[in-house]
């Protein structure tokens, strides 16, 4: 039994009502979907589901199990719990994969020597392939001079675009640590190449080291960049980028936007390959707010890190919701929905009878875990926030703090950007108590 989608996305009107359509179903479901895993166990909150559902899905096969987030139901179960599971199913956005050579004629994916895809698996291999060849392409038919790399880690893209397709590329990242290792493998590479090809004047990506927290801070990048009229190398001290850039703090921009209203003049691209939370949605409004940006590329990821208004850690520009539709229907979903809209039904139901076992023992044994810690060890939840199930989010929060208090001291003291960021680097790697780091591989839990 297949469930059927009567919602579209073919207009504005359509989505909406798909949307409303969402909300009004998880709504009464919400005392689960704000509640992490572990609280179905610790809490007893099987006890608030019907009796009906849960007497028979405890007698069913682990195989019948799995496929329940993929809509298949069994013609035995209780009618409202084959509409639930059915209805849940439609509302699903579609995922089918699109031929990429119908939508970009001019693609060429080019395969990769093995000096490019050094230190790569085959999964990045893959992506950043794939990627790199659509990033070209695109460029090309807008008419782009230069990439910028958002969040560009090791700079496997940024290289790939540089040496393999011959694009101006900067590579950004907040990690001063990842741009010594994207400039030092580009080296590398540079030199391989001008040596096989005689060929001293090779593009090669640039580095900045800086922390892209909000659209005004990828703006007020893209306007320096802009203003670069042969894009020679960047140095952080002479980009202009005002006060250290927060989530929530108010910045006043210190020079004129270049990101007018005009057609004209260069061009950019925005890419990112694996754009963490919010920073997918930060490319989106930099990209409708700058009319020099010509196009986005991303693959976003860890979609459960997104801020969302209205929680603890939600500044000025929240991830979640991103459109005025999504807002008025009150659409709110929370860290531990968001987690679980992160489960792929695909992967559950390709799993093991054995491997499914595992992970239902797994998230028992960090039930009991944590019910031990909250009887017998209650300080340990607060001083060591390795431990336990809440142990990256409360980790995630030392880190916001320490990042915003040293923001703070340094629009003061007017310290570097560069310097604020690898001074907050430091800082966060010694939140961690002795005694949660002996326990952190063991029995950490998200």
């Amino acid at each position: 039994m297949a469930p059927h989608c009567r919602y579209s996305c073919d207009t504005a009107a359509q989505t909406l009502e798909w949307i409303s359509a969402i909300n009004d179903f998880l709504r009464p479901y919400m005392f689960l979907l704000n509640d992490h895993v572990v609280n179905f166990f610790k809490d007893r909150l099987w006890e608030s589901i019907d009796k009906q559902w849960m007497n028979c899905l405890r007698k069913e096969s682990v195989e019948n199990l799995l496929k329940i987030p993929s809509g298949i139901v069994q013609d035995n179960w209780p009618a409202s719990l084959k509409e639930f599971i059915l209805t849940s199913r439609s509302l699903v956005l579609p995922r089918e994969q699109v031929e990429l050579q119908m939508m970009l004629p001019n693609l060429h994916v080019a395969s990769l020597d093995t000096v490019l895809t050094q230190g790569m698996n085959m999964k990045k291999k893959h992506e950043v392939e794939t990627l790199a060849a659509v990033v070209r392409s695109i460029a090309e038919s807008t008419g782009s001079q230069t990439i910028i790399d958002v969040g560009a880690g090791q700079g496997y893209l940024a290289q790939v675009l540089s040496f393999q397709y011959n694009l101006s590329v900067v590579a950004i990242d907040a990690s001063s640590h990842h741009g010594a290792v994207t400039s030092a493998r580009a080296e590398r590479i540079k030199k391989h190449y001008a040596a096989k090809t005689k060929n001293a004047h090779l593009n090669v990506p640039q580095t900045v080291t800086c922390c892209v927290m909000s659209s005004d801070a990828l703006k007020a990048f893209s306007d320096a960049l802009l203003q670069k009229n042969d894009f020679e190398p960047l140095e952080m001290k002479e980009i202009d980028l005002g006060e250290p850039y927060l989530e929530g703090l108010e910045v006043e921009r210190k020079k004129p936007s270049l990101c007018s209203n005009s057609n004209m003049g260069p061009s950019l691209v925005l890419a990112g390959l694996h754009a963490c939370g919010d920073l997918s949605v930060t490319m989106l409004r930099t990209f409708i707010e700058c009319k020099e940006i010509k196009a986005v590329v991303s693959i976003g990821c860890c979609y459960n890190l997104l801020s969302e208004e209205g929680s603890q850690n939600s500044g000025s520009q929240c991830g979640f919701p991103v459109s005025e539709g999504a807002k008025l229907s009150g659409l709110s979903l929370g860290k531990s929905a968001r987690d679980l809209a992160c489960q792929s039904a695909e992967r559950w139901r390709s799993l093991t009878k054995d491997a499914a076992l595992q992970n239902f023992e797994l998230h028992a044994f960090r039930a009991a875990f944590q019910m031990v810690l909250n009887r017998y060890y209650p300080e340990i939840l607060t001083t060591s926030p390795s431990i336990g199930r809440q142990g990256k989010a409360l980790r995630r929060q030392q880190q916001r703090r320490v990042l915003q208090n040293n923001l703070h001291v340094d629009k003061r003291t007017s310290l570097p950007l560069v310097a604020t960021w690898e001074k907050c680097e430091m800082e966060r790697s010694c939140t961690t108590s002795n005694y949660s780091e002996a326990y952190q591989g063991a029995y950490s839990c998200c």
